[in-house]
């Protein structure tokens, strides 16, 4: 009877210390995993998106699943960022989907296509909108699980060698310029360069190219673009809001624990917010230093922003023609695109007009 009752109160024992245990804890493994960075360290927006995404995995799961981030080219070029974590070489990258548009056009749907969704709309279609479900049935066939992972907001359309006046200052300029905003400049005579960010200001200070665009004021200053081209453009019509994207290799997704694939989920989110506001908060102060230090600001010519819309246009249709996949997101974004425009035209936009036209001088 003694041995029973002890028994007893053993398995009683046990099962309120299993009860007593957080689920996280009895379902939180040890795990490592490496991240390839598309951008180099020293700049703290873009790159620094990855490290506040990792410390919140690592701090939502008591240090069992840590991840360690590469700046580009650390152990992967970042051309081949996608392929690597795909084919499971890294589990994770942090990139923008565009640099990958000649794999396949609907790539370039993930970040940003010319005279596309404004930060506010593409963040609205991602988590509203069905869009981060959308663009994964897309990645799923290249063996990735995607999530937002930070926005710029507009960009700036680039540093110039030289004044733009005419369509005829365009031809045979060489510019760094991503994704399919580049074939869209080729339409107007540009020649397009693919040079990573870390690269840009070497590029252009010897002359191998004439005009780069990289994201806007706080992080082309960190670059230095100002001090080997003078005319700073706007507005970088090519990326509107622009979304950077958390790759993971689909199989190691699949594997991890349902409270894992939360957790990583809402760090994502996190950090997808958090790259917005630094940019909103910086680039302000860094636009006034770039002014002051030189940098003569100008706007794209009306009749180039003409000519590079209907351009876009015309790739769009033969795209959606030629590549099913490309089609069916792009229309989906244009419809919740187009749904979005109206309703900031009646109140955001309206209201934004109104205090530009009314801010303190000075």
């Amino acid at each position: 009877m003694k041995r029973r009752h002890l028994l007893r109160a053993a398995a009683v024992g046990s099962l309120a210390t299993a009860i007593a245990t957080p689920a996280i804890a009895q379902s939180a493994p040890k795990i490592s995993w490496r991240l390839t960075s598309g951008f180099p360290k020293t700049l703290d927006t873009i790159f620094g998106s990855a490290n506040d995404f990792i410390k919140i995995v690592s701090d939502a799961t008591d240090g069992n699943f840590q991840i360690q981030t590469f700046a580009a080219g650390e152990i992967v070029p970042m051309p081949e960022a996608a392929d690597s974590v795909a084919s499971g070489t890294v589990e994770m990258a942090h990139t923008a989907s565009y640099y990958y548009w000649g794999k396949n056009a609907a790539y370039a749907l993930g970040t940003a296509i010319p005279f596309g969704f404004n930060a506010r709309g593409v963040n609205a279609w991602y988590y509203e909108g069905g869009g981060i479900d959308m663009m994964n049935e897309f990645y799923h066939t290249q063996g990735l699980h995607v999530f937002p992972g930070g926005n710029t907001g507009a960009q700036m359309g680039g540093w110039w060698r030289k004044e733009i006046k005419s369509l005829d200052d365009l031809q045979g300029v060489k510019m760094r310029i991503g994704g399919m905003g580049g074939k869209v400049m080729e339409a107007l005579g540009v020649v397009p360069q693919q040079i990573p960010g870390g690269e840009i200001y070497p590029a252009l200070e010897r002359g191998a190219i004439d005009a780069a665009e990289w994201v806007g004021p706080y992080d082309d200053e960190k670059l230095g673009l100002n001090k080997v081209a003078s005319y700073y453009y706007y507005p970088g019509f090519w990326e509107g809001g622009p979304t950077l994207n958390f790759m993971i290799n689909l199989t190691k997704w699949n594997e991890l624990p349902k409270s894992y694939q939360a957790i990583v989920a809402t760090a994502a989110a996190t950090a997808n917010q958090s790259m917005l506001a630094k940019y909103d908060a910086k680039n302000p102060t860094a636009l006034k230093s770039l002014i002051a230090g030189g940098a003569q600001l100008r706007a794209y010519p009306d009749d180039m922003m003409t000519k590079a819309f209907a351009a876009a246009n015309e790739l769009y249709a033969k795209l959606s023609a030629e590549n099913p996949d490309f089609k069916k997101i792009y229309d989906n974004q244009v419809a919740f695109r187009n749904d979005a425009n109206l309703w900031n035209q009646v109140a955001e936009l309206t209201f934004d007009a109104f205090m530009i036209r009314n801010r303190p001088k000075g």
